[in-house]
């Protein structure tokens, strides 16, 4: 068994009904991460078979039960993690199928940890950012420019989240945009980053997940809309925009949530992380 390597701080993949393709694990162990996969009582022996038990965590019950797709279990990872006395989280969707590298217009899939941990060391440097994450792949074409980073945004599906805030995930729909807004209009600053992305699964398009509990016809696609311009109508509006509803958020209320150093000293000279590109026939 290839030994994982360790983040500054945990990584959480809460996974139902997806132990055959698992497409998170697969990238994580192609990436060489270590991780811990949080699945339902009832689905743990399909998991265990086709996943290291020592990496499988079991929720104490079957939450998707309760009607409220995955934000009971968000916020069972949540507090499991300050039990465990960190100090922030990662927590990733199950049908992320890559993490890659942005540099000089190419795209490469990373087999490393670096851009956990790249992440990582540039949230300690500021005393108010509340969560960070990698933008989706197919919002930063190659041949485009994009900054290597953005702050004060919406981020999704793979989160890195500080645990002292005191905020718990809530509702049933947008649980990661209404978070984002939360800690916003609190004051806090949240940055993106662009030169690490993630290749995601477009939703609803396979099982599993909240696809058949949350996700599904265009009237639920309405209702989800609808929801989060209900919780926050200041800076929501519902629109109609590729055949199907969405929301729209207008985040330029939050551009002067300046994120604040701490008190950090860097050399000086840029740190790659050992980061290198390395073609296929070198591998």
């Amino acid at each position: 068994m290839c030994v994982l390597m360790k983040t500054k701080f945990p990584i959480y993949v809460i996974s139902k009904g997806r132990w055959e393709r698992r497409q998170t694990v697969r990238t994580l162990e192609y990436m060489g991460v270590a991780y811990h996969l949080v699945v339902e009582p009832k689905e743990y022996e399909q998991y265990a078979q086709v996943v290291s038990p020592d990496r499988i965590l079991v929720a104490p019950e079957n939450f998707s039960e309760l009607g409220f797709g995955s934000i009971p279990v968000r916020n069972w990872v949540w507090e499991h993690s300050i039990q465990m006395g960190d100090l922030w989280h990662w927590i990733l969707d199950d049908n992320l199928e890559s993490v890659e590298y942005l540099n000089n217009n190419k795209k490469v899939k990373c087999k490393t940890a670096v851009p956990f941990l790249v992440i990582e060391d540039f949230v300690l440097r500021y005393a108010n950012i509340a969560q960070a994450g990698m933008h989706y792949s197919n919002f930063c074409p190659a041949n485009e420019f994009r900054p290597p980073i953005q702050f004060n945004t919406r981020i999704y599906s793979c989160i890195l989240l500080r645990n002292d805030t005191g905020y718990k995930w809530r509702g049933k729909y947008n649980e990661d945009t209404d978070l984002s807004l939360r800690m916003l209009k609190d004051g806090w600053s949240n940055v993106i980053f662009r030169v690490f992305s993630v290749g995601k699964r477009a939703t609803m398009c396979q099982k599993g997940g909240n696809t058949d509990t949350v996700y599904s016809e265009d009237t639920q696609r309405l209702k989800f809309a609808t929801s989060l311009r209900e919780q926050h109508p200041d800076v929501v509006r519902v629109t109609r925009r590729f055949g199907r509803w969405h929301h729209y958020v207008d985040y330029r209320r939050f551009v002067h949530n300046d994120p604040k150093r701490t008190d950090f000293s860097t050399v000086g000279t840029t740190n790659n992380y050992g980061l290198r590109v390395v073609l296929n026939d070198q591998l």
